[in-house]
This record gives structure tokens, C-alpha cells and sequence, in this order.
């Protein structure tokens, strides 16, 4: 026996670490685009484009090692089932649950692993990552503003900027609603802005254009001011105060601790307690993958690749589908965090013990 483990375990290895490398760069292309038009187009320096990178990475790896260790079993027994080489080991009189122990107690490994990474390294990855952009934010407020929209991330005022080139605006339009009078308007043809973080403020520069201005006479009316260098003074201390940690921040022990402030002051917790049991029950999701991809493997007896790529691909989809799902009835309080963010592992392993069952009995 010790002979076959050694043996399993050699041969899952290496589609796992290939899975695991295909499955991350896969979904790292998606985002690196992003961080690339962030140092690019908005001239995000290199050094807050290389952490968000690395934030990026603990992220990745809570959903691709699952992913990875699916993909692994389908394609090691499918290969395996496919050679005859289960039916040999049968016919030595070993069933399929010693065959299986060792991939099971490799998926405990991860299982561990994860909640690790999901509890300890995500939380605080993701809360740097928010710091970060808040710093991007206040030292390079176009990365984040969008031209060709209505931006309202300031108190006062609405602006419109047809295009944005790194720091250099063209074509801007700001309104400032004010209640019981008209609104005030200023247009100018091009602009920039000079942030200033450490008073937490952000000075406009605008140039040849347009100004409303309150008619000293008569304050509900305005005349038309023609400049050509115009400062206006954004506050960001109105709008970013300090940054808060969100769920996705906490680890499970800060989420206990805020759940026990929630119920002294009669607030509904559901989404704390949500999340708890979604930290949790994903890192599980490895047992949960190896329960039901070893007896499909042996049953359908395929060696190729694209057949053990698709197989996992509809399952992690099937799985995700119904952790979303099971998220969305936990936060609308239709089903009990404990048991709707469970559903996805509960059924996986179930169906998954019914055909391991059919399988060892045929």
C-alpha cells in the first residue's frame, strides 16, 4: 500500500502544479490589464502597481488552489481508470477507499492551507490593497476618474471631463447644485490637478474658460466671467475619512468581536455571521472537489486532457453558482448563514459518496 500512496501522490502532483499555474495566469491576465492601463494610461507610479500585484496574488490563490486539486484528481484517475490501472489494483484485492485515502488526507492538507490564507493573509491583503488606492487616490486623483461621465466623488460639485490624458484634462465642465438658487457653472478648455495629501486637499487647476459668478447685487443671479488660470479647492477630507475596515478585512476572530458589539446594540449581524461561515466553508471546498471528482474519474474512464479540464470547469462553475447563491439568501435572511453557505460542499459531497458507492459496489 505504501508503494500505490507514493505512487498517487507522485502522479497528482504534477497536473495539480500545472492546473495551479494555467488556472492563476488565466485569471491574473484579466487583472494585470487593469494594473497596466493604471501604470500606462494614468501614470500610477510602479511601486503601487507592484503591490497591488502582490495583494492581488493570496486572492487568486483561494480560488485556483481548489480549482487546481479538481482538476488534478479528474485528470490522475481519469488517466489512471483509462489504463486499467484501478481495475488492476482491485483485482489485488484493494478497494477504492484505501486508493482514495491518500488524496483525502493531501485535500485535509489544503483544506488547512486555505483557511489559513482565507482567515490570516487574505483579510489583511485585501484591507492593503484599499489602503492603497485610497493612497493612489489622494497622490493620483485621474487614475480613478473616469472620462466621459459625471463624477460626484466631491461634496460640492459635479464635474464632466471629456477626456483625461495621464494628469492633463481637456474640456471640463463643473457644476455646483446650490439649494434655492441656480446652479453655478464653470467651463474651461483645459485643466489639471495638484494634489495635496498631507492637508488631504486637491486644488484644480483650470485654464482658458468660463466662471459663474454670485452678482454682488443680486446674489440669486450670476454673471458670466471669462479666466484664463482659475483654482478651485476639492476636499478629500470630506470624503475619506479613515478607512474603515469592511468584512472582507477581518479576520474570523474581528468578525466575532463586531458580531458581540452588533448584538448589545440590537444590529442584525447576518452578514458578519455570513461571512464567517463563507471563510470557512470555501476553504473546504478542496474535500469537497476531491469527494466528488475521484469517483467521476474512475467511472467515465478518460485520459484526455480537454475531457478532465471541461469536467472540472462545469463543476468549479456549478459550485460557484450555488456559493453565490447561497450568499445572496444568507444576506436577504432567507436561509440561515450556517446552512446557505454550506449548500455548495453539502451537495458536492453527497453526490460525490453516491457515486464513490455505485462505483466501489459495481
Amino acid at each position: 500500500m505504501r508503494i500505490i500512496r507514493g505512487y498517487i501522490i507522485k502522479e497528482i502532483s504534477v497536473p495539480f502544479f500545472y492546473s495551479l499555474v494555467i488556472f492563476t495566469f488565466v485569471l491574473l491576465m484579466g487583472n494585470l490589464i487593469q494594473l497596466a492601463e493604471l501604470l500606462i494610461t494614468k501614470g500610477v507610479e510602479i511601486i503601487y502597481v507592484g503591490r497591488l500585484f502582490l495583494n492581488l496574488i493570496p486572492y487568486l490563490l483561494s480560488y485556483t488552489i481548489p480549482m487546481s486539486i479538481l482538476t488534478a484528481v479528474l485528470l490522475t484517475f481519469g488517466k489512471l481508470s483509462a489504463d486499467n490501472e484501478i481495475i488492476a489494483i482491485r483485482a489485488s484485492g484493494i478497494s477504492l477507499f484505501p486508493i482514495m485515502i491518500p488524496v483525502l488526507v493531501v485535500g485535509m492538507l489544503f483544506c488547512m492551507l486555505s483557511i489559513y490564507l482565507n482567515d490570516k493573509v487574505l483579510p489583511k491583503s485585501h484591507f492593503a490593497s484599499r489602503k492603497i488606492l485610497s493612497d493612489i487616490g489622494l497622490k493620483k486623483p485621474t487614475a480613478y476618474l473616469e472620462a466621459g461621465t459625471f463624477i460626484k466623488t466631491f461634496k460640492k460639485y459635479i464635474i464632466f471631463i471629456y477626456s483625461i490624458d495621464k494628469n492633463k484634462l481637456n474640456n471640463i465642465r463643473i457644476y455646483e447644485p446650490q439649494e434655492g438658487k441656480p446652479t453655478r457653472t464653470i467651463i474651461a478648455k483645459h485643466g489639471e490637478f495638484i494634489p495635496i495629501p498631507e492637508q488631504k486637499i486637491l486644488k484644480l487647476r483650470l485654464i482658458d474658460g468660463i466662471s459663474d459668478e454670485p452678482n454682488p447685487e443680486d446674489p440669486n443671479s450670476f454673471f458670466k466671467l471669462t479666466f484664463k488660470t482659475y483654482f478651485l479647492t476639492l476636499d478629500l477630507a470630506e470624503n475619506q475619512g479613515p478607512l474603515e475596515k469592511k468584512p472582507k478585512d477581518m479576520t474570523i476572530q474581528e468578525l466575532k468581536e463586531e458580531i458581540e458589539k452588533f448584538k448589545k446594540d440590537n444590529i442584525d449581524s447576518s452578514p458578519l455571521l455570513t461571512e464567517i461561515h463563507k471563510k470557512i466553508s470555501i476553504s473546504f471546498a478542496s474535500l469537497a472537489f476531491i469527494i466528488i471528482g475521484f469517483p467521476l474519474a474512475v467511472r467515465t474512464k478518460r485520459q484526455e486532457k480537454s475531457i478532465g479540464f471541461g469536467m472540472s470547469l462545469l463543476i468549479i462553475m456549478i459550485y460557484y453558482i450555488l456559493s453565490a447563491l447561497g450568499e445572496a439568501l444568507a444576506l436577504r435572511q432567507k436561509c440561515q448563514p450556517a446552512l446557505s453557505m454550506w449548500i455548495p460542499n453539502i451537495l458536492l459531497v453527497l453526490i460525490g459518496a453516491i457515486l464513490f458507492y455505485k462505483a466501489e459496489t459495481r
